[in-house]
Formats: structure tokens, C-alpha cells, sequence
């Protein structure tokens, strides 16, 4: 793959067109190499233009990236924007491991409140980001939050705007730096990403904090 792309710099191209490059190296040998990609990058400046099935090379390499799906271009921004403000269900599914939870739910106003309603549990959008949903009473919904915004009540921050979900834990994977949970709220599952030092194992129940004041809604 070193003499492929040394063969490719030394004739001075305007673009480089890389389609899946890594995808025959092992998963270490993976990661040294999107570094050596990337260094070569900013020494030559020059575009690249990177085909990958793999969302971390595409995350971590990218200054710009286009999602496509059969063909079609669902989005192009920067990794940032399309992790924080994807499109559509897609791009919001596609992009972060593990994947975006979705709920199908309604918007339902409350006094001057807007609470989202799954049938399994209600959270209530913070009066800050209410306002696109204010003439949204009743409408169907797919609501979505990232596992890695949903906490053990334990460790969840204070800063944040919490809403309370019951819920069970089905099963649990500690990875070292964070343990993912498979949750079951009745009518629903989903994944959460929560601190190490959590306490919840398979079976626990527990009010678990989804923090609403980041989260998506298609």
C-alpha cells in the first residue's frame, strides 16, 4: 500500500483519488496508516480524494465529506457538522459508533412546554430549543439521541438539561473507557455510553438521564 501511493506521489498529481486503501490491513495497521495519510496530506497540499466504507477514516481524516446512499448525495459538510447536525435519518444512523438511537414518537404541548412522547416515556424539550416546535402539537416524529448523551443518574452532569427514562439494562459491555448498555424502556431498545464506575449491570433498573439539550428530531 507505501509503494501504491509512493508510486502516485512521484508523478506530481493535482488530485489524488484513494478508493479504500486500507481495507485488506489489519485493524493496527489501519490506524498508522490513516496517520501516515494524513501527514502526507499536509506536507504535499494537495486534495485528496478518499473513498471509504469505514466512518472513522472518514471522521478522522476528512476536511470535507460527502454521505452517499445508492448513488444519491445525502450531505456534504465537515465531520463536525454532519456528527452535530446531520440531514436526514440516514446520514444520523450512518455517522457515529455506535449509532444514533431513534424512538418514533409526537410532539405534544403542555402548557408552554413541548414534550416529546414515545408511549414508553416522555422527555420535555428545553424551552431554548422549543421554538421550531411550537406549532408542532401532535405531529409524528422520529426522535433521536446519541448513546453517548445518555447517562447513569450516578455520573450525569449537572450542567445538563436531564430527563428521566425507566428503563432496564439487558446486557452490558465494559470497554475500558466508558461501558455501553443495551437498555429495554418497554416498547423500545436502545444503547447508552455511560461512565465506567457505573454500577448498572444486566437486569438493573434504573432512571436513566437522556440529555435533551442535545438530541435530533426528523
Amino acid at each position: 500500500q507505501r509503494v501504491a501511493v509512493g508510486r502516485a506521489i512521484v508523478r506530481e498529481p493535482k488530485v489524488f483519488l484513494f478508493d479504500e486503501p486500507l481495507s485488506n490491513l489489519d485493524a493496527k495497521l489501519r490506524v498508522q496508516m490513516r496517520a501516515e495519510i494524513s501527514k502526507l496530506h499536509q506536507r504535499l497540499q494537495t486534495t485528496f480524494i478518499y473513498v471509504t466504507h469505514d466512518q472513522t477514516e472518514a471522521m478522522t481524516m476528512a476536511s470535507r465529506i460527502a454521505v452517499i446512499n445508492k448513488g444519491d448525495l445525502q450531505q456534504l459538510d465537515t465531520p463536525q457538522n454532519l456528527y452535530d447536525h446531520p440531514n436526514n435519518l440516514f446520514v444520523a444512523g450512518f455517522i457515529g459508533s455506535p449509532s444514533m438511537n431513534f424512538f418514533p414518537a409526537k410532539i405534544v404541548k403542555s402548557g408552554n412546554s413541548m414534550i416529546v412522547d414515545t408511549e414508553d416515556f416522555k422527555v420535555q424539550i428545553p424551552d431554548s430549543l422549543s421554538g421550531p416546535y411550537k406549532n408542532m402539537d401532535g405531529k409524528s416524529v422520529v426522535f433521536g439521541i446519541r448513546p453517548e448523551n445518555i447517562h447513569d443518574p450516578e455520573f450525569a452532569p449537572n450542567n445538563i438539561h436531564g430527563e428521566k427514562v425507566a428503563s432496564k439494562v439487558d446486557v452490558t459491555e465494559l470497554m475500558g473507557n466508558e461501558t455501553l448498555l443495551y437498555l429495554d424502556s418497554g416498547k423500545n431498545t436502545y444503547d447508552g455510553c455511560v461512565d465506567p464506575r457505573s454500577k448498572l449491570r444486566v437486569g438493573s433498573q434504573s432512571q436513566i438521564i437522556f440529555d435533551m439539550d442535545k438530541f435530533n428530531m426528523y
